[in-house]
């Protein structure tokens, strides 16, 4: 018989899983189609990844709040306000779509919906790692983070092959309702199997003083924390970038492909990187090995998606495009689980919602301004050229990346796996690094 403390931790794991497995099947469902189906309620490309730019302007905007929100009122409650958001957002979507409504009423939907994902980000990865450490895990973070990556790639396969099908089958607009039908599923899920371990919610405390104390303490674990701020100023390229290369990969393989109804094969390029998310997942293990720290990996990978990313940009052939969307997809995947350790080693307990929902938001800044300007590229000089400025945007990855190894931080070796209970503080850096681009 399994000792009790195993048994919890056993538990939280499933639960995590078992959300993953919802939320990511229900996002899914339409990430297949939905540059198509922007395009077919009239948008153009600039208007359609202007939208795409609201919604990431709604996680920007909302972030830190919603950060804070889990920092202080509860996980389990952001996870369910995410939810209940992303729901009544996702049928105002459909609504827009069914009256052909104008730009500013997609802005305004598509700002809700990011508004949902922010309750998420952060607060289930806390909730993940606090409840793990509550409950006596020792193995490494990486193994989880590995197995949520695996069960959300199967998610994210079966969803968005099954969106593209449905669609060709019915219309555009239904896999949108199934989706809210899921995350119904999915609030009953977390309601009654979700709870708050190893951290307690802030009671009786005034709201507005409690937030100016939470944020406080989350900047100075964020920013001016020296390795967490590398990480986080890289993000902005990195899922900036990311948003337009997954997004515009569905009109631009249909282009390739030569027929603009085969909406199947739009669903290709979520079912692609959904295929290569999963076996990113299994390949943790393997870079675990190949590299001495996490770092080397961040590097590699970025090296890896420049190159990926620019020959997308150059071929006129359906099946190398595939096929380097697959390389591009695997070698984020696979680094993924690496950045989730590096940072979560370095964030304190009470602010890890917070901190980690401030390295969503400068993601998601970077999504407002690349989305635009990268589909105004795609509208003049076409997709090829998109993809091609898009490796350049990514390269500029790499110089803060090397300043976060510089830092030496003792979550970046791979032996330092576990989960952290009181992060230490990173040792002192040689002053030259002062010197290196991207700030104090």
């Amino acid at each position: 018989m399994q000792p009790r403390a195993e048994r919890d931790w056993r538990s939280v794991q499933r639960v995590y899983l078992l959300l993953t497995l919802l939320t990511t099947l229900a996002a899914s469902l339409i990430w297949g189609i939905n540059t198509l189906f922007l395009l077919d309620a009239g948008l153009s490309n600039t208007q359609a990844f202007a939208a795409n730019a609201f919604f990431t302007a709604g996680l920007v905007v909302t972030e830190i709040p919603t950060g804070v929100v889990a920092d202080t009122a509860g996980r389990r409650r952001s996870f369910l306000l995410g939810t209940t958001t992303l729901l009544l957002s996702t049928l105002l979507y459909l609504l827009m779509w069914q009256v052909h409504g104008p730009f500013w009423g997609w802005a305004i939907s598509s700002a809700l919906i990011g508004l949902g994902f922010a309750f998420f980000s952060g607060a289930v990865e806390a909730w993940l790692v606090d409840a793990l450490d509550a409950t006596g895990f020792g193995g490494s973070l990486e193994s989880v983070f590995a197995k949520g990556q695996v069960v959300g790639g199967a998610a994210m396969l079966t969803g968005s092959i099954a969106g593209g099908v449905i669609a060709q089958a019915t219309t555009l607009g239904v896999p949108y309702v199934v989706r809210a039908v899921l995350l119904g599923v999915t609030f009953v899920a977390a309601l009654v199997f979700m709870r708050d371990l190893g951290f307690q919610p802030v009671h009786g405390k005034r709201p507005v003083e409690e937030v100016r104390r939470v944020m406080r303490l989350s900047i100075s674990g964020g920013l001016g924390n020296r390795p967490v701020r590398w990480l986080m100023l890289e993000a902005p390229f990195t899922i900036g970038v990311g948003f337009f290369a997954f997004y515009a990969m569905q009109p631009y393989l249909l282009e390739l492909y030569g027929d603009e109804r085969a909406f199947g094969v739009a669903g290709l390029a979520a079912a692609v990187v959904a295929g290569s998310q999963i076996l990113g997942g299994f390949a943790v293990p393997l870079v675990r090995r190949l590299v001495r720290r996490r770092t080397d990996a961040l590097i590699g990978a970025a090296v890896i998606s420049v190159a990926a990313l620019a020959l997308i940009g150059r071929t006129s052939s359906f099946v190398v495009a595939v096929t380097l969307l697959v390389v591009w997809a695997l070698t984020t995947a696979a680094a993924l689980p690496m950045r989730q350790s590096f940072l979560n080693g370095l964030i304190p307990s009470a602010q890890r919602a917070t901190v980690l929902s401030f390295d969503s938001l400068m993601g998601s800044a970077g999504g407002v301004v690349a989305q635009p300007v990268l589909g105004r590229v795609a509208d003049v000089s076409g997709y090829g050229a998109s993809y091609v400025v898009s490796a350049a945007f990514t390269a500029l990855v790499l110089p803060f990346v090397v300043l976060a190894r510089r830092e030496n931080a003792p979550s970046d070796p791979v032996t330092h796996g576990d989960v952290p209970t009181e992060p230490q503080p990173a040792p002192s850096v040689p002053p030259e690094a002062e010197t290196l681009p991207g700030g104090p």
